[in-house]
């Protein structure tokens, strides 16, 4: 017990650089899921074909690939049509691109459950589409999908772990590098997943208290 609080001790600086990457990647990658995942959401909700369209296509294209596969197709092959990002951009794009299309379901789901008389009345009292949605739509969707928004920042602060095969130093790939030079497998992992619980833990804990902090506010 003593030579792992040791070796954790001595292992546990270098694996928080790692943390600070991957809480970086993660943030990055959510801001533009986030951003995109509305802007397909509403393209889909629209009622117009040609916005309809696109939206689904994109969607439903890129959900059916793997996250690996999205990661190297941005990284490796990027570069031969003249596009070269470097390892943490084509991690963050990836990632944000991958969750959009999740998370613009989940924004799609959240729009259409907004009850329809209050969107006729909107419409009645002259609203345009925009200002609707920013009053009237978005602020309701908002709770509704809260929970799962939240489930879906988790998925991706785990999902970042993939970014390592494409060489960013997050948490994951200090681990690999560490337990390849030490060959302390069984203390670096410990410690690699303590780590991880301790960026999911909280975020979980603050998801659920903005929750309960809209439901009583609604």
């Amino acid at each position: 017990m003593s030579t792992f609080v040791t070796n954790a001790a001595e292992y546990l600086p270098i694996l928080l650089h790692g943390v600070w990457l991957t809480v970086l990647t993660t943030t990055l990658a959510l801001c533009l899921a986030t951003a995109l995942g509305l802007v397909w959401a509403i393209m889909r909700t629209s009622g117009i074909r040609s916005l309809c369209l696109p939206a689904r296509f994109i969607v439903e294209f890129v959900r059916g690939i793997p996250l690996l596969v999205v990661l190297f197709y941005i990284y490796f092959v990027a570069p031969d049509i003249g596009i070269n990002l470097t390892a943490l951009q084509a991690g963050v794009l990836g990632l944000g691109l991958a969750h959009s299309c999740y998370l613009g379901e989940t924004f799609r789901a959240g729009i259409e459950a907004v009850d329809k008389g209050q969107i006729e009345a909107a419409k009645s009292i002259g609203m345009r589409r925009p200002l609707m949605m920013r009053r009237v739509v978005l602020p309701q969707a908002l709770r509704i999908v809260l929970p799962p928004y939240a489930n879906n920042m988790v998925m991706l602060l785990k999902d970042s772990s993939l970014v390592s095969v494409i060489s960013v130093q997050e948490l994951t790939m200090q681990g690999k590098m560490l337990a390849s030079s030490t060959f302390d497998n069984m203390t670096v992992f410990t410690l690699v997943a303590a780590l991880y619980l301790c960026l999911t833990i909280p975020l979980n804990f603050l998801m659920r208290r903005v929750e309960i902090h809209l439901e009583q506010a609604g």
